[in-house]
């Protein structure tokens, strides 16, 4: 896919930056009800997904999805929902959620320069599908598998390591393959959960260890506003 890297420098360090070459035309991220939606269509889920398996292979890189200019989910979003954009930190680049709001300002300046660039992943970086995700009990093991959210400045933050990034692109991944054939051929009610194809990336009510975290639900959408 067609990326642009882009450098800001801010409070004497310089942060290199991942986007899309272009904007997101069906991808959209919005927060409601303490939890996380996110719409994909097939090549934006992709689209998505890839960025997300370059945010597992770039450790010294933010990747940013500007997601709040997609144009709205038809028949799913409501006035009282709100859209956000997505930044994936690593753990080493050790960004603070506070300057990301400046950092943003600095990316989307007029004359910030931007350095176009085409990027690809290897197969085998996506994790076998089907396979589950087992969380260790130890706390320094479990954290290559988990992600620290953080909400500001209109954005969804979240910053993690290589496996956490990895499985979330798994996901993603799934959703823009299995997505489309469903819809074209069964009944489709957004939101309905018998009668969608979605996946949750990060869904820890199961576990009592994770219950304060939010869920962070895909789903696949065929229908658009334009």
């Amino acid at each position: 896919m067609k990326i642009a890297v882009q450098k800001v420098r801010l409070a004497g360090r310089e942060y290199r930056v991942i986007r899309p070459a272009g904007p997101l035309r069906n991808g959209a991220l919005y927060t409601t009800h303490r939890h996380y939606e996110m719409y994909v269509d097939r090549a934006d889920g992709r689209r998505i997904a890839t960025l997300w398996l370059l945010a597992a292979r770039s450790p010294r890189s933010l990747v940013y999805l500007p997601m709040r200019t997609s144009p709205p989910v038809s028949s799913v979003y409501q006035e009282d929902e709100e859209q956000l954009d997505l930044v994936l930190a690593p753990r080493t680049v050790q960004l603070r959620p506070s300057r990301w709001k400046r950092i943003r300002e600095r990316l989307n300046a007029g004359n910030a320069p931007r350095e176009l660039r085409t990027a690809s992943v290897p197969e085998r970086d996506v994790p076998a599908p089907g396979a589950d995700r087992v969380i260790p009990d130890d706390p320094k093991e479990a954290g290559r598998f988990l992600l620290r959210r953080e909400v500001l400045a209109g954005t969804l933050l979240l910053t993690g390591g290589s496996e956490a990034f990895r499985e979330g692109a798994k996901e993603i991944l799934a959703v823009a393959k299995d997505g489309p054939p469903h819809a074209a051929t069964r009944h489709y009610i957004p939101g309905a959960c018998n009668y969608h194809v979605c996946r949750p990336i990060y869904d820890w009510d199961a576990d009592d260890r994770w219950r304060h975290w939010e869920v962070l639900h895909v789903e696949y959408c065929p229908q658009w506003a334009r």
